[in-house]
C-alpha cells in the first residue's frame, strides 16, 4: 500500500451529487498523488408546486414537491456524457439531501415526492408526539427535532391517505439507485436521518414503526457505504452507453455524510461546518450522545461512513442569502434592481461599518420559501432591534447571524462532548464566501480552514474508489489524499474586533 492508502494504478468513478438547489455529475480521477474532479454536468433542482385534492390535505392546498423525473432526466444525460468522456468508469455512486422519499407500488413511483419544506409535516409532528413523546423519540433515534424529519412526513402522509397505496418508501438517493439497478436498498447514513433507525444498533427500529402504525416491509433492507448495489439495468446501460457490467456502489448517500468524508480532519480539536443550503455544524465522534442535555441543545446523532457519528446541529445556511436574492429579483422595479450581483453585494457587505442586527438564524420562520428580507425585518421589529438598511446591510446581517449561530453551536458541542475546538473546517459552497469564513473565525475565536468546495462529490468519489480497490485504508487515509489534492484557505480571528453587532 502506498503512502496515504492510495493505489498506484488509479482509475475513474462517476459521482451523482444531488443538492437541494442543484445537481451535478462529476468524474473523480483517483491515483496515488490525489483525487481530481472533472465536472461533466450541472443542472438546477427547482421544486414544483401542485394543487392538492381532498385526499392530500384538503381542497385548495398547494403542495411543494421535487421534480424527480426532471432530475432523473438530467442524471441520465450527465452519465451519458460522463461515459463518453471516460468509457472506463469503474462505478457510479449517488448522494442527495436527506429525509425526503418517493413512494412506490410494485416498483412504480406514486406521484412526485414531497419537498421537506412542504408545510404538511406539522400535522405529522403532533401525531407522532402523541404516541411517542419527544424525549423518548430522541432517546430512541438520537435525532435533533426538525419538523420535516422523515418520521413526521410519513405520519402526515399516513393520515392523509397518501401512504396507503405504497408498498415501498425509498429515500431520494436510494430511489435514483433503484432506477439505475433495480435494487431496493436504504443506505445507513441517510436512514439515520429518518427518525426510524436505532443509533445503538444501526438497524431499523421495528418496534417504533409498529407503535406508529408503519409497516416494516415498507422500508428496504439497509446497506453500508461501499456496498455493491449491482450492475445497471440492461435498459439503463443501453440508454446511457454504459457496459452491461458497470455497477452502482452505495456511498455516504446523505450528502453531508459524503462531505464529512472529505473534511481533512486531523485531530479531536477540529470541528466542521458543511456550508450550503443548510449549515451542518459539528464534530465526528466514535459513538452517539443521547442525554437529555443533548436533546435540549438541539443536537443530532447521524450516521457517518465507517460507523462514525456525525454529532451536529442543523443551522440555517446560505438559503437565507439565496432566498433574499430571489426576493430582490422579484421585487426590483428596474432591470438593475432585478439582477442583483451577489459578488458586488458581498463586497459592499464587507465594507459595512455600522453595527447590524444579528438575528436567530435557527428561527423556524426562515425555513419556508418566501420573502426573507421581510422576515428578517419582522424578527428585528419583534425583538426591538434595528433592522438592516438596504441590501448590503441585509447581506451583512445574514452572514453575521450565521457566524454567530456557528459559534454558539460549537460552544455547545464543546460542552456536550468534552472536547476543545481549535480549528473549524468550512467545506462546501460557503467555503468560497470570504466574508462568512472571516466572520466565523472572528465569532468562534478559532482558525478557520476553508475548502474543499466540492466536499460532497469528493467524499462520494473516495468511498467508491475504496470499494473499487483504487485506494485503501481508513477515513484518515482518504482524508490524507484530500490534503494532498488541495490546500485550504486559512482565516485567523482578527485581533481588532469587528463592529459589535446588535443582538436581540
Amino acid at each position: 500500500m502506498s503512502q496515504g492508502g492510495s493505489s498506484p494504478a488509479g482509475g475513474v468513478v462517476a459521482a451523482v451529487d444531488l443538492g437541494a438547489t442543484s445537481g451535478r455529475v462529476v468524474l473523480g480521477h483517483v491515483d496515488r498523488d490525489g483525487v481530481r474532479l472533472q465536472h461533466v454536468a450541472r443542472f438546477a433542482n427547482d421544486p414544483v408546486t401542485l394543487p392538492e385534492g381532498q385526499g392530500a390535505g384538503g381542497a385548495g392546498r398547494v403542495g411543494l414537491h421535487w421534480d424527480v423525473l426532471g432530475l432523473w432526466r438530467s442524471v441520465s444525460a450527465g452519465l451519458t456524457q460522463a461515459l463518453r468522456d471516460e468509457p472506463g468508469v469503474a462505478s457510479i455512486g449517488v448522494d442527495s439531501w436527506a429525509v425526503d422519499y418517493g413512494l412506490l407500488r410494485e416498483g412504480r413511483l406514486l406521484g412526485s415526492p414531497y419537498h421537506y419544506r412542504d408545510e404538511r409535516s406539522a400535522a405529522g409532528v403532533e401525531t407522532v408526539h402523541a404516541v411517542v413523546p419527544p424525549g423518548e423519540l430522541f432517546a430512541r433515534t438520537g435525532l435533533q427535532h426538525l419538523p420535516f424529519n422523515t418520521v413526521f412526513q410519513l405520519a402526515a402522509d399516513q393520515a392523509s391517505g397518501v401512504l396507503a397505496p405504497a408498498d415501498r418508501a425509498l429515500l431520494v438517493p436510494d430511489l435514483v439507485s433503484w432506477w439505475l439497478t433495480g435494487t431496493a436498498a436504504t443506505e445507513r447514513t441517510n436512514a439515520s436521518t429518518t427518525g426510524l433507525l436505532s443509533p445503538a444498533t444501526g438497524e431499523w427500529d421495528v418496534e417504533l414503526m409498529g407503535r406508529l402504525g408503519l409497516t416494516p416491509d415498507l422500508f428496504a433492507p439497509l446497506v453500508d457505504p461501499g456496498a455493491s448495489l449491482g450492475p445497471l439495468l440492461p435498459s439503463v446501460a443501453a440508454a446511457i452507453g454504459a457496459p452491461a457490467s458497470l455497477g452502482v456502489t452505495a456511498v455516504g448517500s446523505h450528502d453531508t455524510a459524503s462531505a464529512v468524508v472529505a473534511v481533512p480532519l486531523t485531530g479531536d480539536d477540529a470541528a466542521y461546518v458543511s456550508s450550503g443550503t443548510w449549515s451542518l455544524v459539528g464534530l465526528e465522534l466514535p459513538s452517539p450522545l443521547l442525554g437529555e442535555d443533548v436533546r435540549a441543545a438541539g443536537f443530532t446523532n447521524e450516521g457517518g461512513v465507517d460507523g462514525r457519528v456525525r454529532f451536529l446541529k442543523n443551522v440555517s445556511g446560505l438559503w437565507l442569502l439565496s432566498e433574499s436574492m430571489r426576493a430582490w429579483s422579484r421585487s426590483g422595479t428596474s432591470a438593475a434592481e432585478r439582477s442583483s450581483d451577489l459578488a458586488a453585494l458581498l463586497a459592499e457587505a464587507a465594507a459595512v461599518t455600522r453595527p447590524v442586527a444579528v438575528f436567530d438564524a435557527t428561527d423556524v420562520r426562515f425555513t419556508p420559501p418566501g420573502d426573507m428580507p421581510a422576515r428578517i425585518e419582522a424578527w428585528c421589529v419583534e425583538h426591538d432591534v434595528e433592522p438592516p438598511r438596504g441590501r448590503p446591510e441585509t447581506v451583512r446581517s445574514i452572514l453575521e447571524s450565521l457566524a454567530a449561530a456557528y459559534a454558539e453551536t460549537l460552544r455547545d458541542a464543546e460542552r456536550l462532548s468534552g472536547r476543545t475546538i481549535r480549528t473549524v473546517h468550512v467545506v462546501g459552497g460557503g467555503s468560497q464566501n470570504e466574508l462568512l469564513c472571516q466572520l466565523t473565525a472572528d465569532c468562534t475565536g478559532c482558525t478557520v480552514l476553508a475548502g474543499p468546495v466540492e466536499a460532497t462529490a469528493l467524499g462520494n468519489v473516495l468511498v467508491q474508489a475504496r470499494a473499487a480497490g483504487l485506494v485503501h485504508g481508513s477515513l484518515e487515509s482518504l482524508r490524507a489524499l484530500v490534503r494532498r489534492s488541495s490546500s485550504p484557505v486559512r482565516y485567523e480571528p482578527r485581533t481588532t474586533a469587528a463592529p459589535t453587532s446588535q443582538r436581540g
